[in-house]
């Protein structure tokens, strides 16, 4: 997969992001930019979601539009998949991670996605956005925790995190995962942005990377350890 992934941890498209997402931007090597935003998470508000998100871009210099693809009809729609040919960067909004797993795994979107990707396109996603591309994902409001899309092997994402107590959240973690998975603490405005094995922190908060029964914090600016 030769395009950048950012993994953001939430209030996308206010201020405190513009840096983090002018990073985004030319980590996609267009000039401008071609930014799609998908808003299939937002249930309560996609319209709203999108129009942010194109405005946010547009305001950084980016050639935004949006991606109204909210239910599994639309992912299984081969126009709108086929629409997704020369993005830059491919961001999906947050709102219900379970809503947006369930409309992309195994969709003609999805495919769409990772072909994109392979073309070099970022796929971008903030909170519930960013949860879906991991290995595993946390389920808020069902509980426990489910096989997400696996883009980003071994790691999993807690967006939101400008709040959490790491000592206790470590705690949790031990008690609800195996030994094996990384646990990206995201706070909000904030992302790794990158690959496996090469991240590093943007945007104005900071990442807590969970591993065992250990934690670390990375400020902007920082590369996570080569083994995340």
């Amino acid at each position: 997969m030769p395009g950048d992934i950012g993994l953001v941890g939430g209030e996308e498209f206010r201020v405190g992001c513009e840096e983090m997402d002018r990073e985004i931007m030319r980590a996609s090597g267009q000039d401008p930019a071609r930014v799609v935003i998908i808003p299939t998470a937002a249930v309560t508000g996609p319209k709203k979601a999108a129009n942010d998100g194109v405005r946010h871009f547009s305001s950084l210099g980016g050639d935004a539009e949006s991606l109204m693809v909210l239910d599994r009809s639309h992912a299984d729609d081969a126009g709108l998949a086929g629409s997704l040919a020369g993005a830059g960067v491919i961001y999906f909004t947050g709102g219900s991670p379970d809503h947006l797993l369930t409309t992309l795994r195994d969709s003609l979107l999805w495919r769409a996605i990772l072909e994109a990707a392979d073309q070099g396109a970022v796929l971008a996603g903030s909170s519930a956005g960013a949860m879906v591309l991991g290995e595993m994902m946390r389920r808020p409001r069902l509980g426990g925790w489910v096989d997400a899309l696996g883009i980003t092997p071994g790691l999993a994402v807690l967006p939101h995190h400008e709040s959490s107590d790491p000592a206790q959240t470590s705690s949790q973690l031990l008690s609800q995962t195996s030994g094996g998975l990384t646990v990206l603490g995201i706070d909000a405005r904030t992302g790794c942005l990158g690959r496996p094995g090469s991240w590093r922190v943007v945007g104005s908060g900071r990442v807590t990377v969970y591993q065992g029964a250990g934690w670390q914090i990375y400020d902007s600016g920082a590369h996570l350890p080569g083994d995340v």
